[in-house]
């Protein structure tokens, strides 16, 4: 059975001292029996701490026994916040949490949480682990990170007036905290030992801070895990990166060949992506336009449902039925139609020229020079797509010969970000002739305001989201 006097002894092994500002999560459970219970624990904390140090813990919601002892003891000093209230005992009681309600946000500057940081203070887990840190929420609001929401708080202040308000940068569901503890031990920022059945971390608020802002800065998905499985982390990756994708020049859609195979499928790896737009060509394995108009429509509403926009609806081939197409396209709200530029192009060209719809027309297996000749022919009334993938087919490096032949810089409405080898079998992105990356770098260098199509007018190497994440990483490299 653990005394008083043992848990003193091995909290100031731990490195704690008079003065020290600490900031406890506990599960006294943990710690085995204790002579005297919870409330011989909560007074060897504040014995070591002496009249000069103050002890916080977080009072929202149902944090443990050690917690309701300090929330409830008259000495306690409530931070005037409805949400990541705490409660501290001691010296700097007040100055901790005075006017927490005021900050922007729940855990970050100006509230508690920060200011134990600036004033040199610690972070304490007691026989729990990292997922219970409620500092590093504070971490996650400074770095503004784009998974986080805001939350909306009705409450009475102290005086008696009430106020509503509303924190930004709030946290959601499940992260990786656990997976903090290597970095922190690998970066010496972490003390730990066993005090009875319990595991207890020790730690420099102002360390943790420093280092999390620093690990958040070069990966913003930091403390999320990488489990396919865990929803909650697949919706905030794709929160980080919609928020990347979102910050190019260009916009980014997907091919629906490549989203999946059934509409249900295509939006959740679309919305697993962060990508919010994509181009019709094939669903359940047919070309989109062999469906009847009610069925596209329907196609359509299913994605408008899920916040995804149809940007296009893209043929391999050109249509024999060109009305119905253009109907079916007008009635189901789409309006752009991406067409092979082939012998007859001229003639659709004129056909639509009054129907309502956007054109563009793409390269088959043409070399730069003959396509924009081609291409010549429509008097510039259509778009043009560029893909690289049929210039490899057409024998031609897509960037260093097709791009500058054609003059496309001038000329190119959309790109297609697909990567085949010159025998024809589908690479991952850089890994193939098409040049992807090349090209991707030169659009970006001219701040292109057209759309990039991902796995548009070719079969991938691989599924949406391995597509996705190498499309992420070329944009790291260039």
């Amino acid at each position: 059975m653990l005394t008083k006097k043992q848990i003193v002894e091995k909290l100031r092994e731990l490195g704690l001292k008079t003065g020290d500002k600490v900031l406890l999560h506990s599960s006294t459970v943990s710690l085995g029996e204790v002579k005297g219970g919870p409330k011989a624990v909560l007074d060897a904390f504040l014995e070591v701490l002496g009249a000069s140090g103050t002890l916080l813990v977080p009072i929202f919601g149902r944090l443990g026994i050690l917690t309701d002892l300090i929330r409830d003891d008259p000495r306690a000093v409530k931070s005037p916040c409805p949400v990541g209230t705490v409660a501290a005992i001691g010296a700097d009681a007040e100055a901790l949490c005075h006017d927490h309600w005021t900050a922007e946000t729940a855990h970050g500057v100006g509230t508690p949480f920060h200011r134990l940081g600036e004033m040199g203070g610690y972070v304490c887990l007691l026989g729990v682990d990292q997922d219970r840190n409620t500092l590093l929420h504070g971490i996650e609001a400074m770095l503004q990170l784009p998974y986080l929401n805001s939350t909306t708080r009705t409450f009475t202040l102290p005086n008696g007036k009430e106020v509503t308000k509303e924190f930004k940068y709030y946290p959601g569901p499940h992260r990786n905290f656990i997976g903090l503890d290597h970095r922190l031990r690998a970066a010496g920022a972490l003390k730990e030992l066993r005090l009875g059945n319990a595991e207890v971390r020790l730690m420099s608020a102002k360390e943790l801070w420093r280092l999390g802002m620093e690990w958040g800065k070069e990966d913003p998905a930091f403390v999320l895990c990488d489990n396919p499985a865990c929803a909650d982390c697949v919706k905030q990756h794709a929160a980080i990166a919609r928020d990347s994708f979102a910050r190019e020049s260009f916009r980014l859609a997907m091919s629906s060949r490549l989203a999946g195979r059934y509409v249900p499928e295509m939006i959740e790896n679309l919305q697993a992506c962060g990508i919010d737009l994509v181009e019709l060509d094939y669903i359940q394995g047919k070309s989109v336009a062999q469906f009847p108009s009610a069925k596209l429509s329907s196609f359509v509403q299913e994605f408008t449902d899920a916040k995804i926009t149809v940007e296009s609806i893209r043929l391999d081939y050109l249509p024999a039925d060109l009305d119905t197409l253009a109907r079916s396209m007008l009635e189901s709200g789409v309006l752009r139609l991406v067409l092979p530029l082939i012998t007859g192009a001229e003639t659709i060209c004129k056909q639509l020229e009054h129907s309502g719809l956007e054109l563009e027309f793409t390269n088959v297996a043409l070399g730069g020079t003959a396509f924009r000749e081609l291409q010549k022919q429509l008097a510039d009334q259509c778009g043009v797509r560029f893909n690289p993938v049929n210039f490899v087919r057409a024998g031609e490096m897509p960037f260093l010969c097709s791009y500058g032949a054609g003059r496309f810089i001038r000329t190119m409405t959309s790109l297609d970000v697909n990567d085949a080898l010159w025998d024809g079998p589908a690479r991952r992105l850089a890994q193939g002739n098409a040049e992807i990356k090349e090209l991707v770098s030169i659009v970006r260098c001219r701040n292109f305001a057209g759309t990039l199509v991902l796995g548009g007018g070719a079969p991938c190497a691989t599924d949406a989201r391995q597509f996705c994440q190498d499309f992420e990483e070329l944009l790291a490299t260039i």
